[in-house]
């Protein structure tokens, strides 16, 4: 099925907007291409609540949170993973709340790195990220009217963990899908082959209201995910297509796949190639003719 994104979003920068049953909205004023109108935290519950994302290092920001919790109690912070837009202020917000802060774990890559290897994505990794307990793949942590469920995702990160708001149809899905746009998957931080096998346990799911980390809700989310699939499975053949037709280079590759791309992305459209290709090399469907990297060169064996 086509796959539509939605691109209308009012950040309402500061201030508190519902966005389900006890849930509160508030997105970070951290534009960017990657970020897009910037970063959501949410506020989860009534009397005592928890904090899903506390987000970046940003003092009004954490001014807004602070004002929208208005006094009430912080039980638990979670994090759905450690990019520096979503996990910074976390020690902060811990400090002033005295709240338990849980987590899939602290950030690491997806995979080791090779010998020589430099991580592109090391300045947008927070490796000072510490979470007080580590939750489990389908732990549900009980709070004060709320129940949520961790969802281990891995994909766009491999510390990626989803939350299901138990007995509301409502799951915060962090990165891992995102009505605006797909998802960054990077190597070594992220793993294209992790990142669909997360979108096929979602699709197991009968959530019916996702909210990101990024943009607006989703609603009746199933198709949308089916529609991610889809569409990284059309890239994985392009890009086949692509070297069977001569291409050797991953740069070469981008020219063409992502012709249509904003050409600020290109950078990262060759990370999603590279993880396009190291899949297809795991499934012995394309060759390198040295090590597997963004500089690599392949051909179909």
């Amino acid at each position: 099925m086509p796959l539509t994104f939605d691109t209308a979003f009012e950040p309402a920068y500061g201030k508190p907007v519902p966005v389900a049953r006890n849930v509160l909205r508030l997105t970070a004023n951290n534009p960017g291409p990657f970020t897009f109108f910037g970063t959501n935290s949410y506020l989860v519950g009534r009397d005592t609540l928890a904090v899903i994302d506390p987000g970046p290092e940003d003092e009004a920001h954490f001014n807004a949170l602070v004002e929208a919790i208005a006094g009430r109690e912080v039980s638990h912070i979670f994090v759905t993973h450690t990019h520096r837009d979503h996990s910074p202020l976390t020690p902060r917000l811990k400090e002033l709340t005295g709240a338990t802060v849980l987590a899939e774990g602290p950030h690491r890559a997806a995979r080791p790195l090779r010998i020589g290897e430099i991580n592109p994505l090391d300045a947008s990794a927070d490796t000072d990220f510490a979470p007080d307990a580590v939750v489990a793949d389908s732990q549900v942590t009980d709070g004060d009217g709320w129940a949520l469920r961790a969802i281990h995702t891995p994909g766009h990160a491999a510390n990626h963990a989803a939350f299901a708001l138990e007995g509301t149809g409502v799951l915060f899905s962090g990165d891992h899908v995102m009505a605006w746009s797909t998802s960054i998957v990077a190597p070594p931080d992220g793993s294209m082959r992790d990142y669909m096998s997360s979108l096929g346990r979602l699709l197991e799911r009968d959530d019916t209201l996702y909210l990101s980390g990024h943009g607006a809700a989703l609603s009746n989310p199933a198709p949308f995910v089916t529609g991610l699939r889809e569409h990284r499975l059309g890239r994985e053949s392009a890009i086949l297509k692509r070297i069977q037709a001569g291409d050797r280079t991953i740069p070469e590759i981008v020219r063409s796949v992502y012709k249509d791309t904003d050409p600020r992305l290109h950078g990262a459209a060759g990370l999603s190639v590279l993880a396009h290709v190291e899949d297809l090399v795991g499934r012995g469907l394309v060759a390198a003719e040295s090590d597997i990297a963004i500089d690599g060169a392949y051909r179909i064996p």
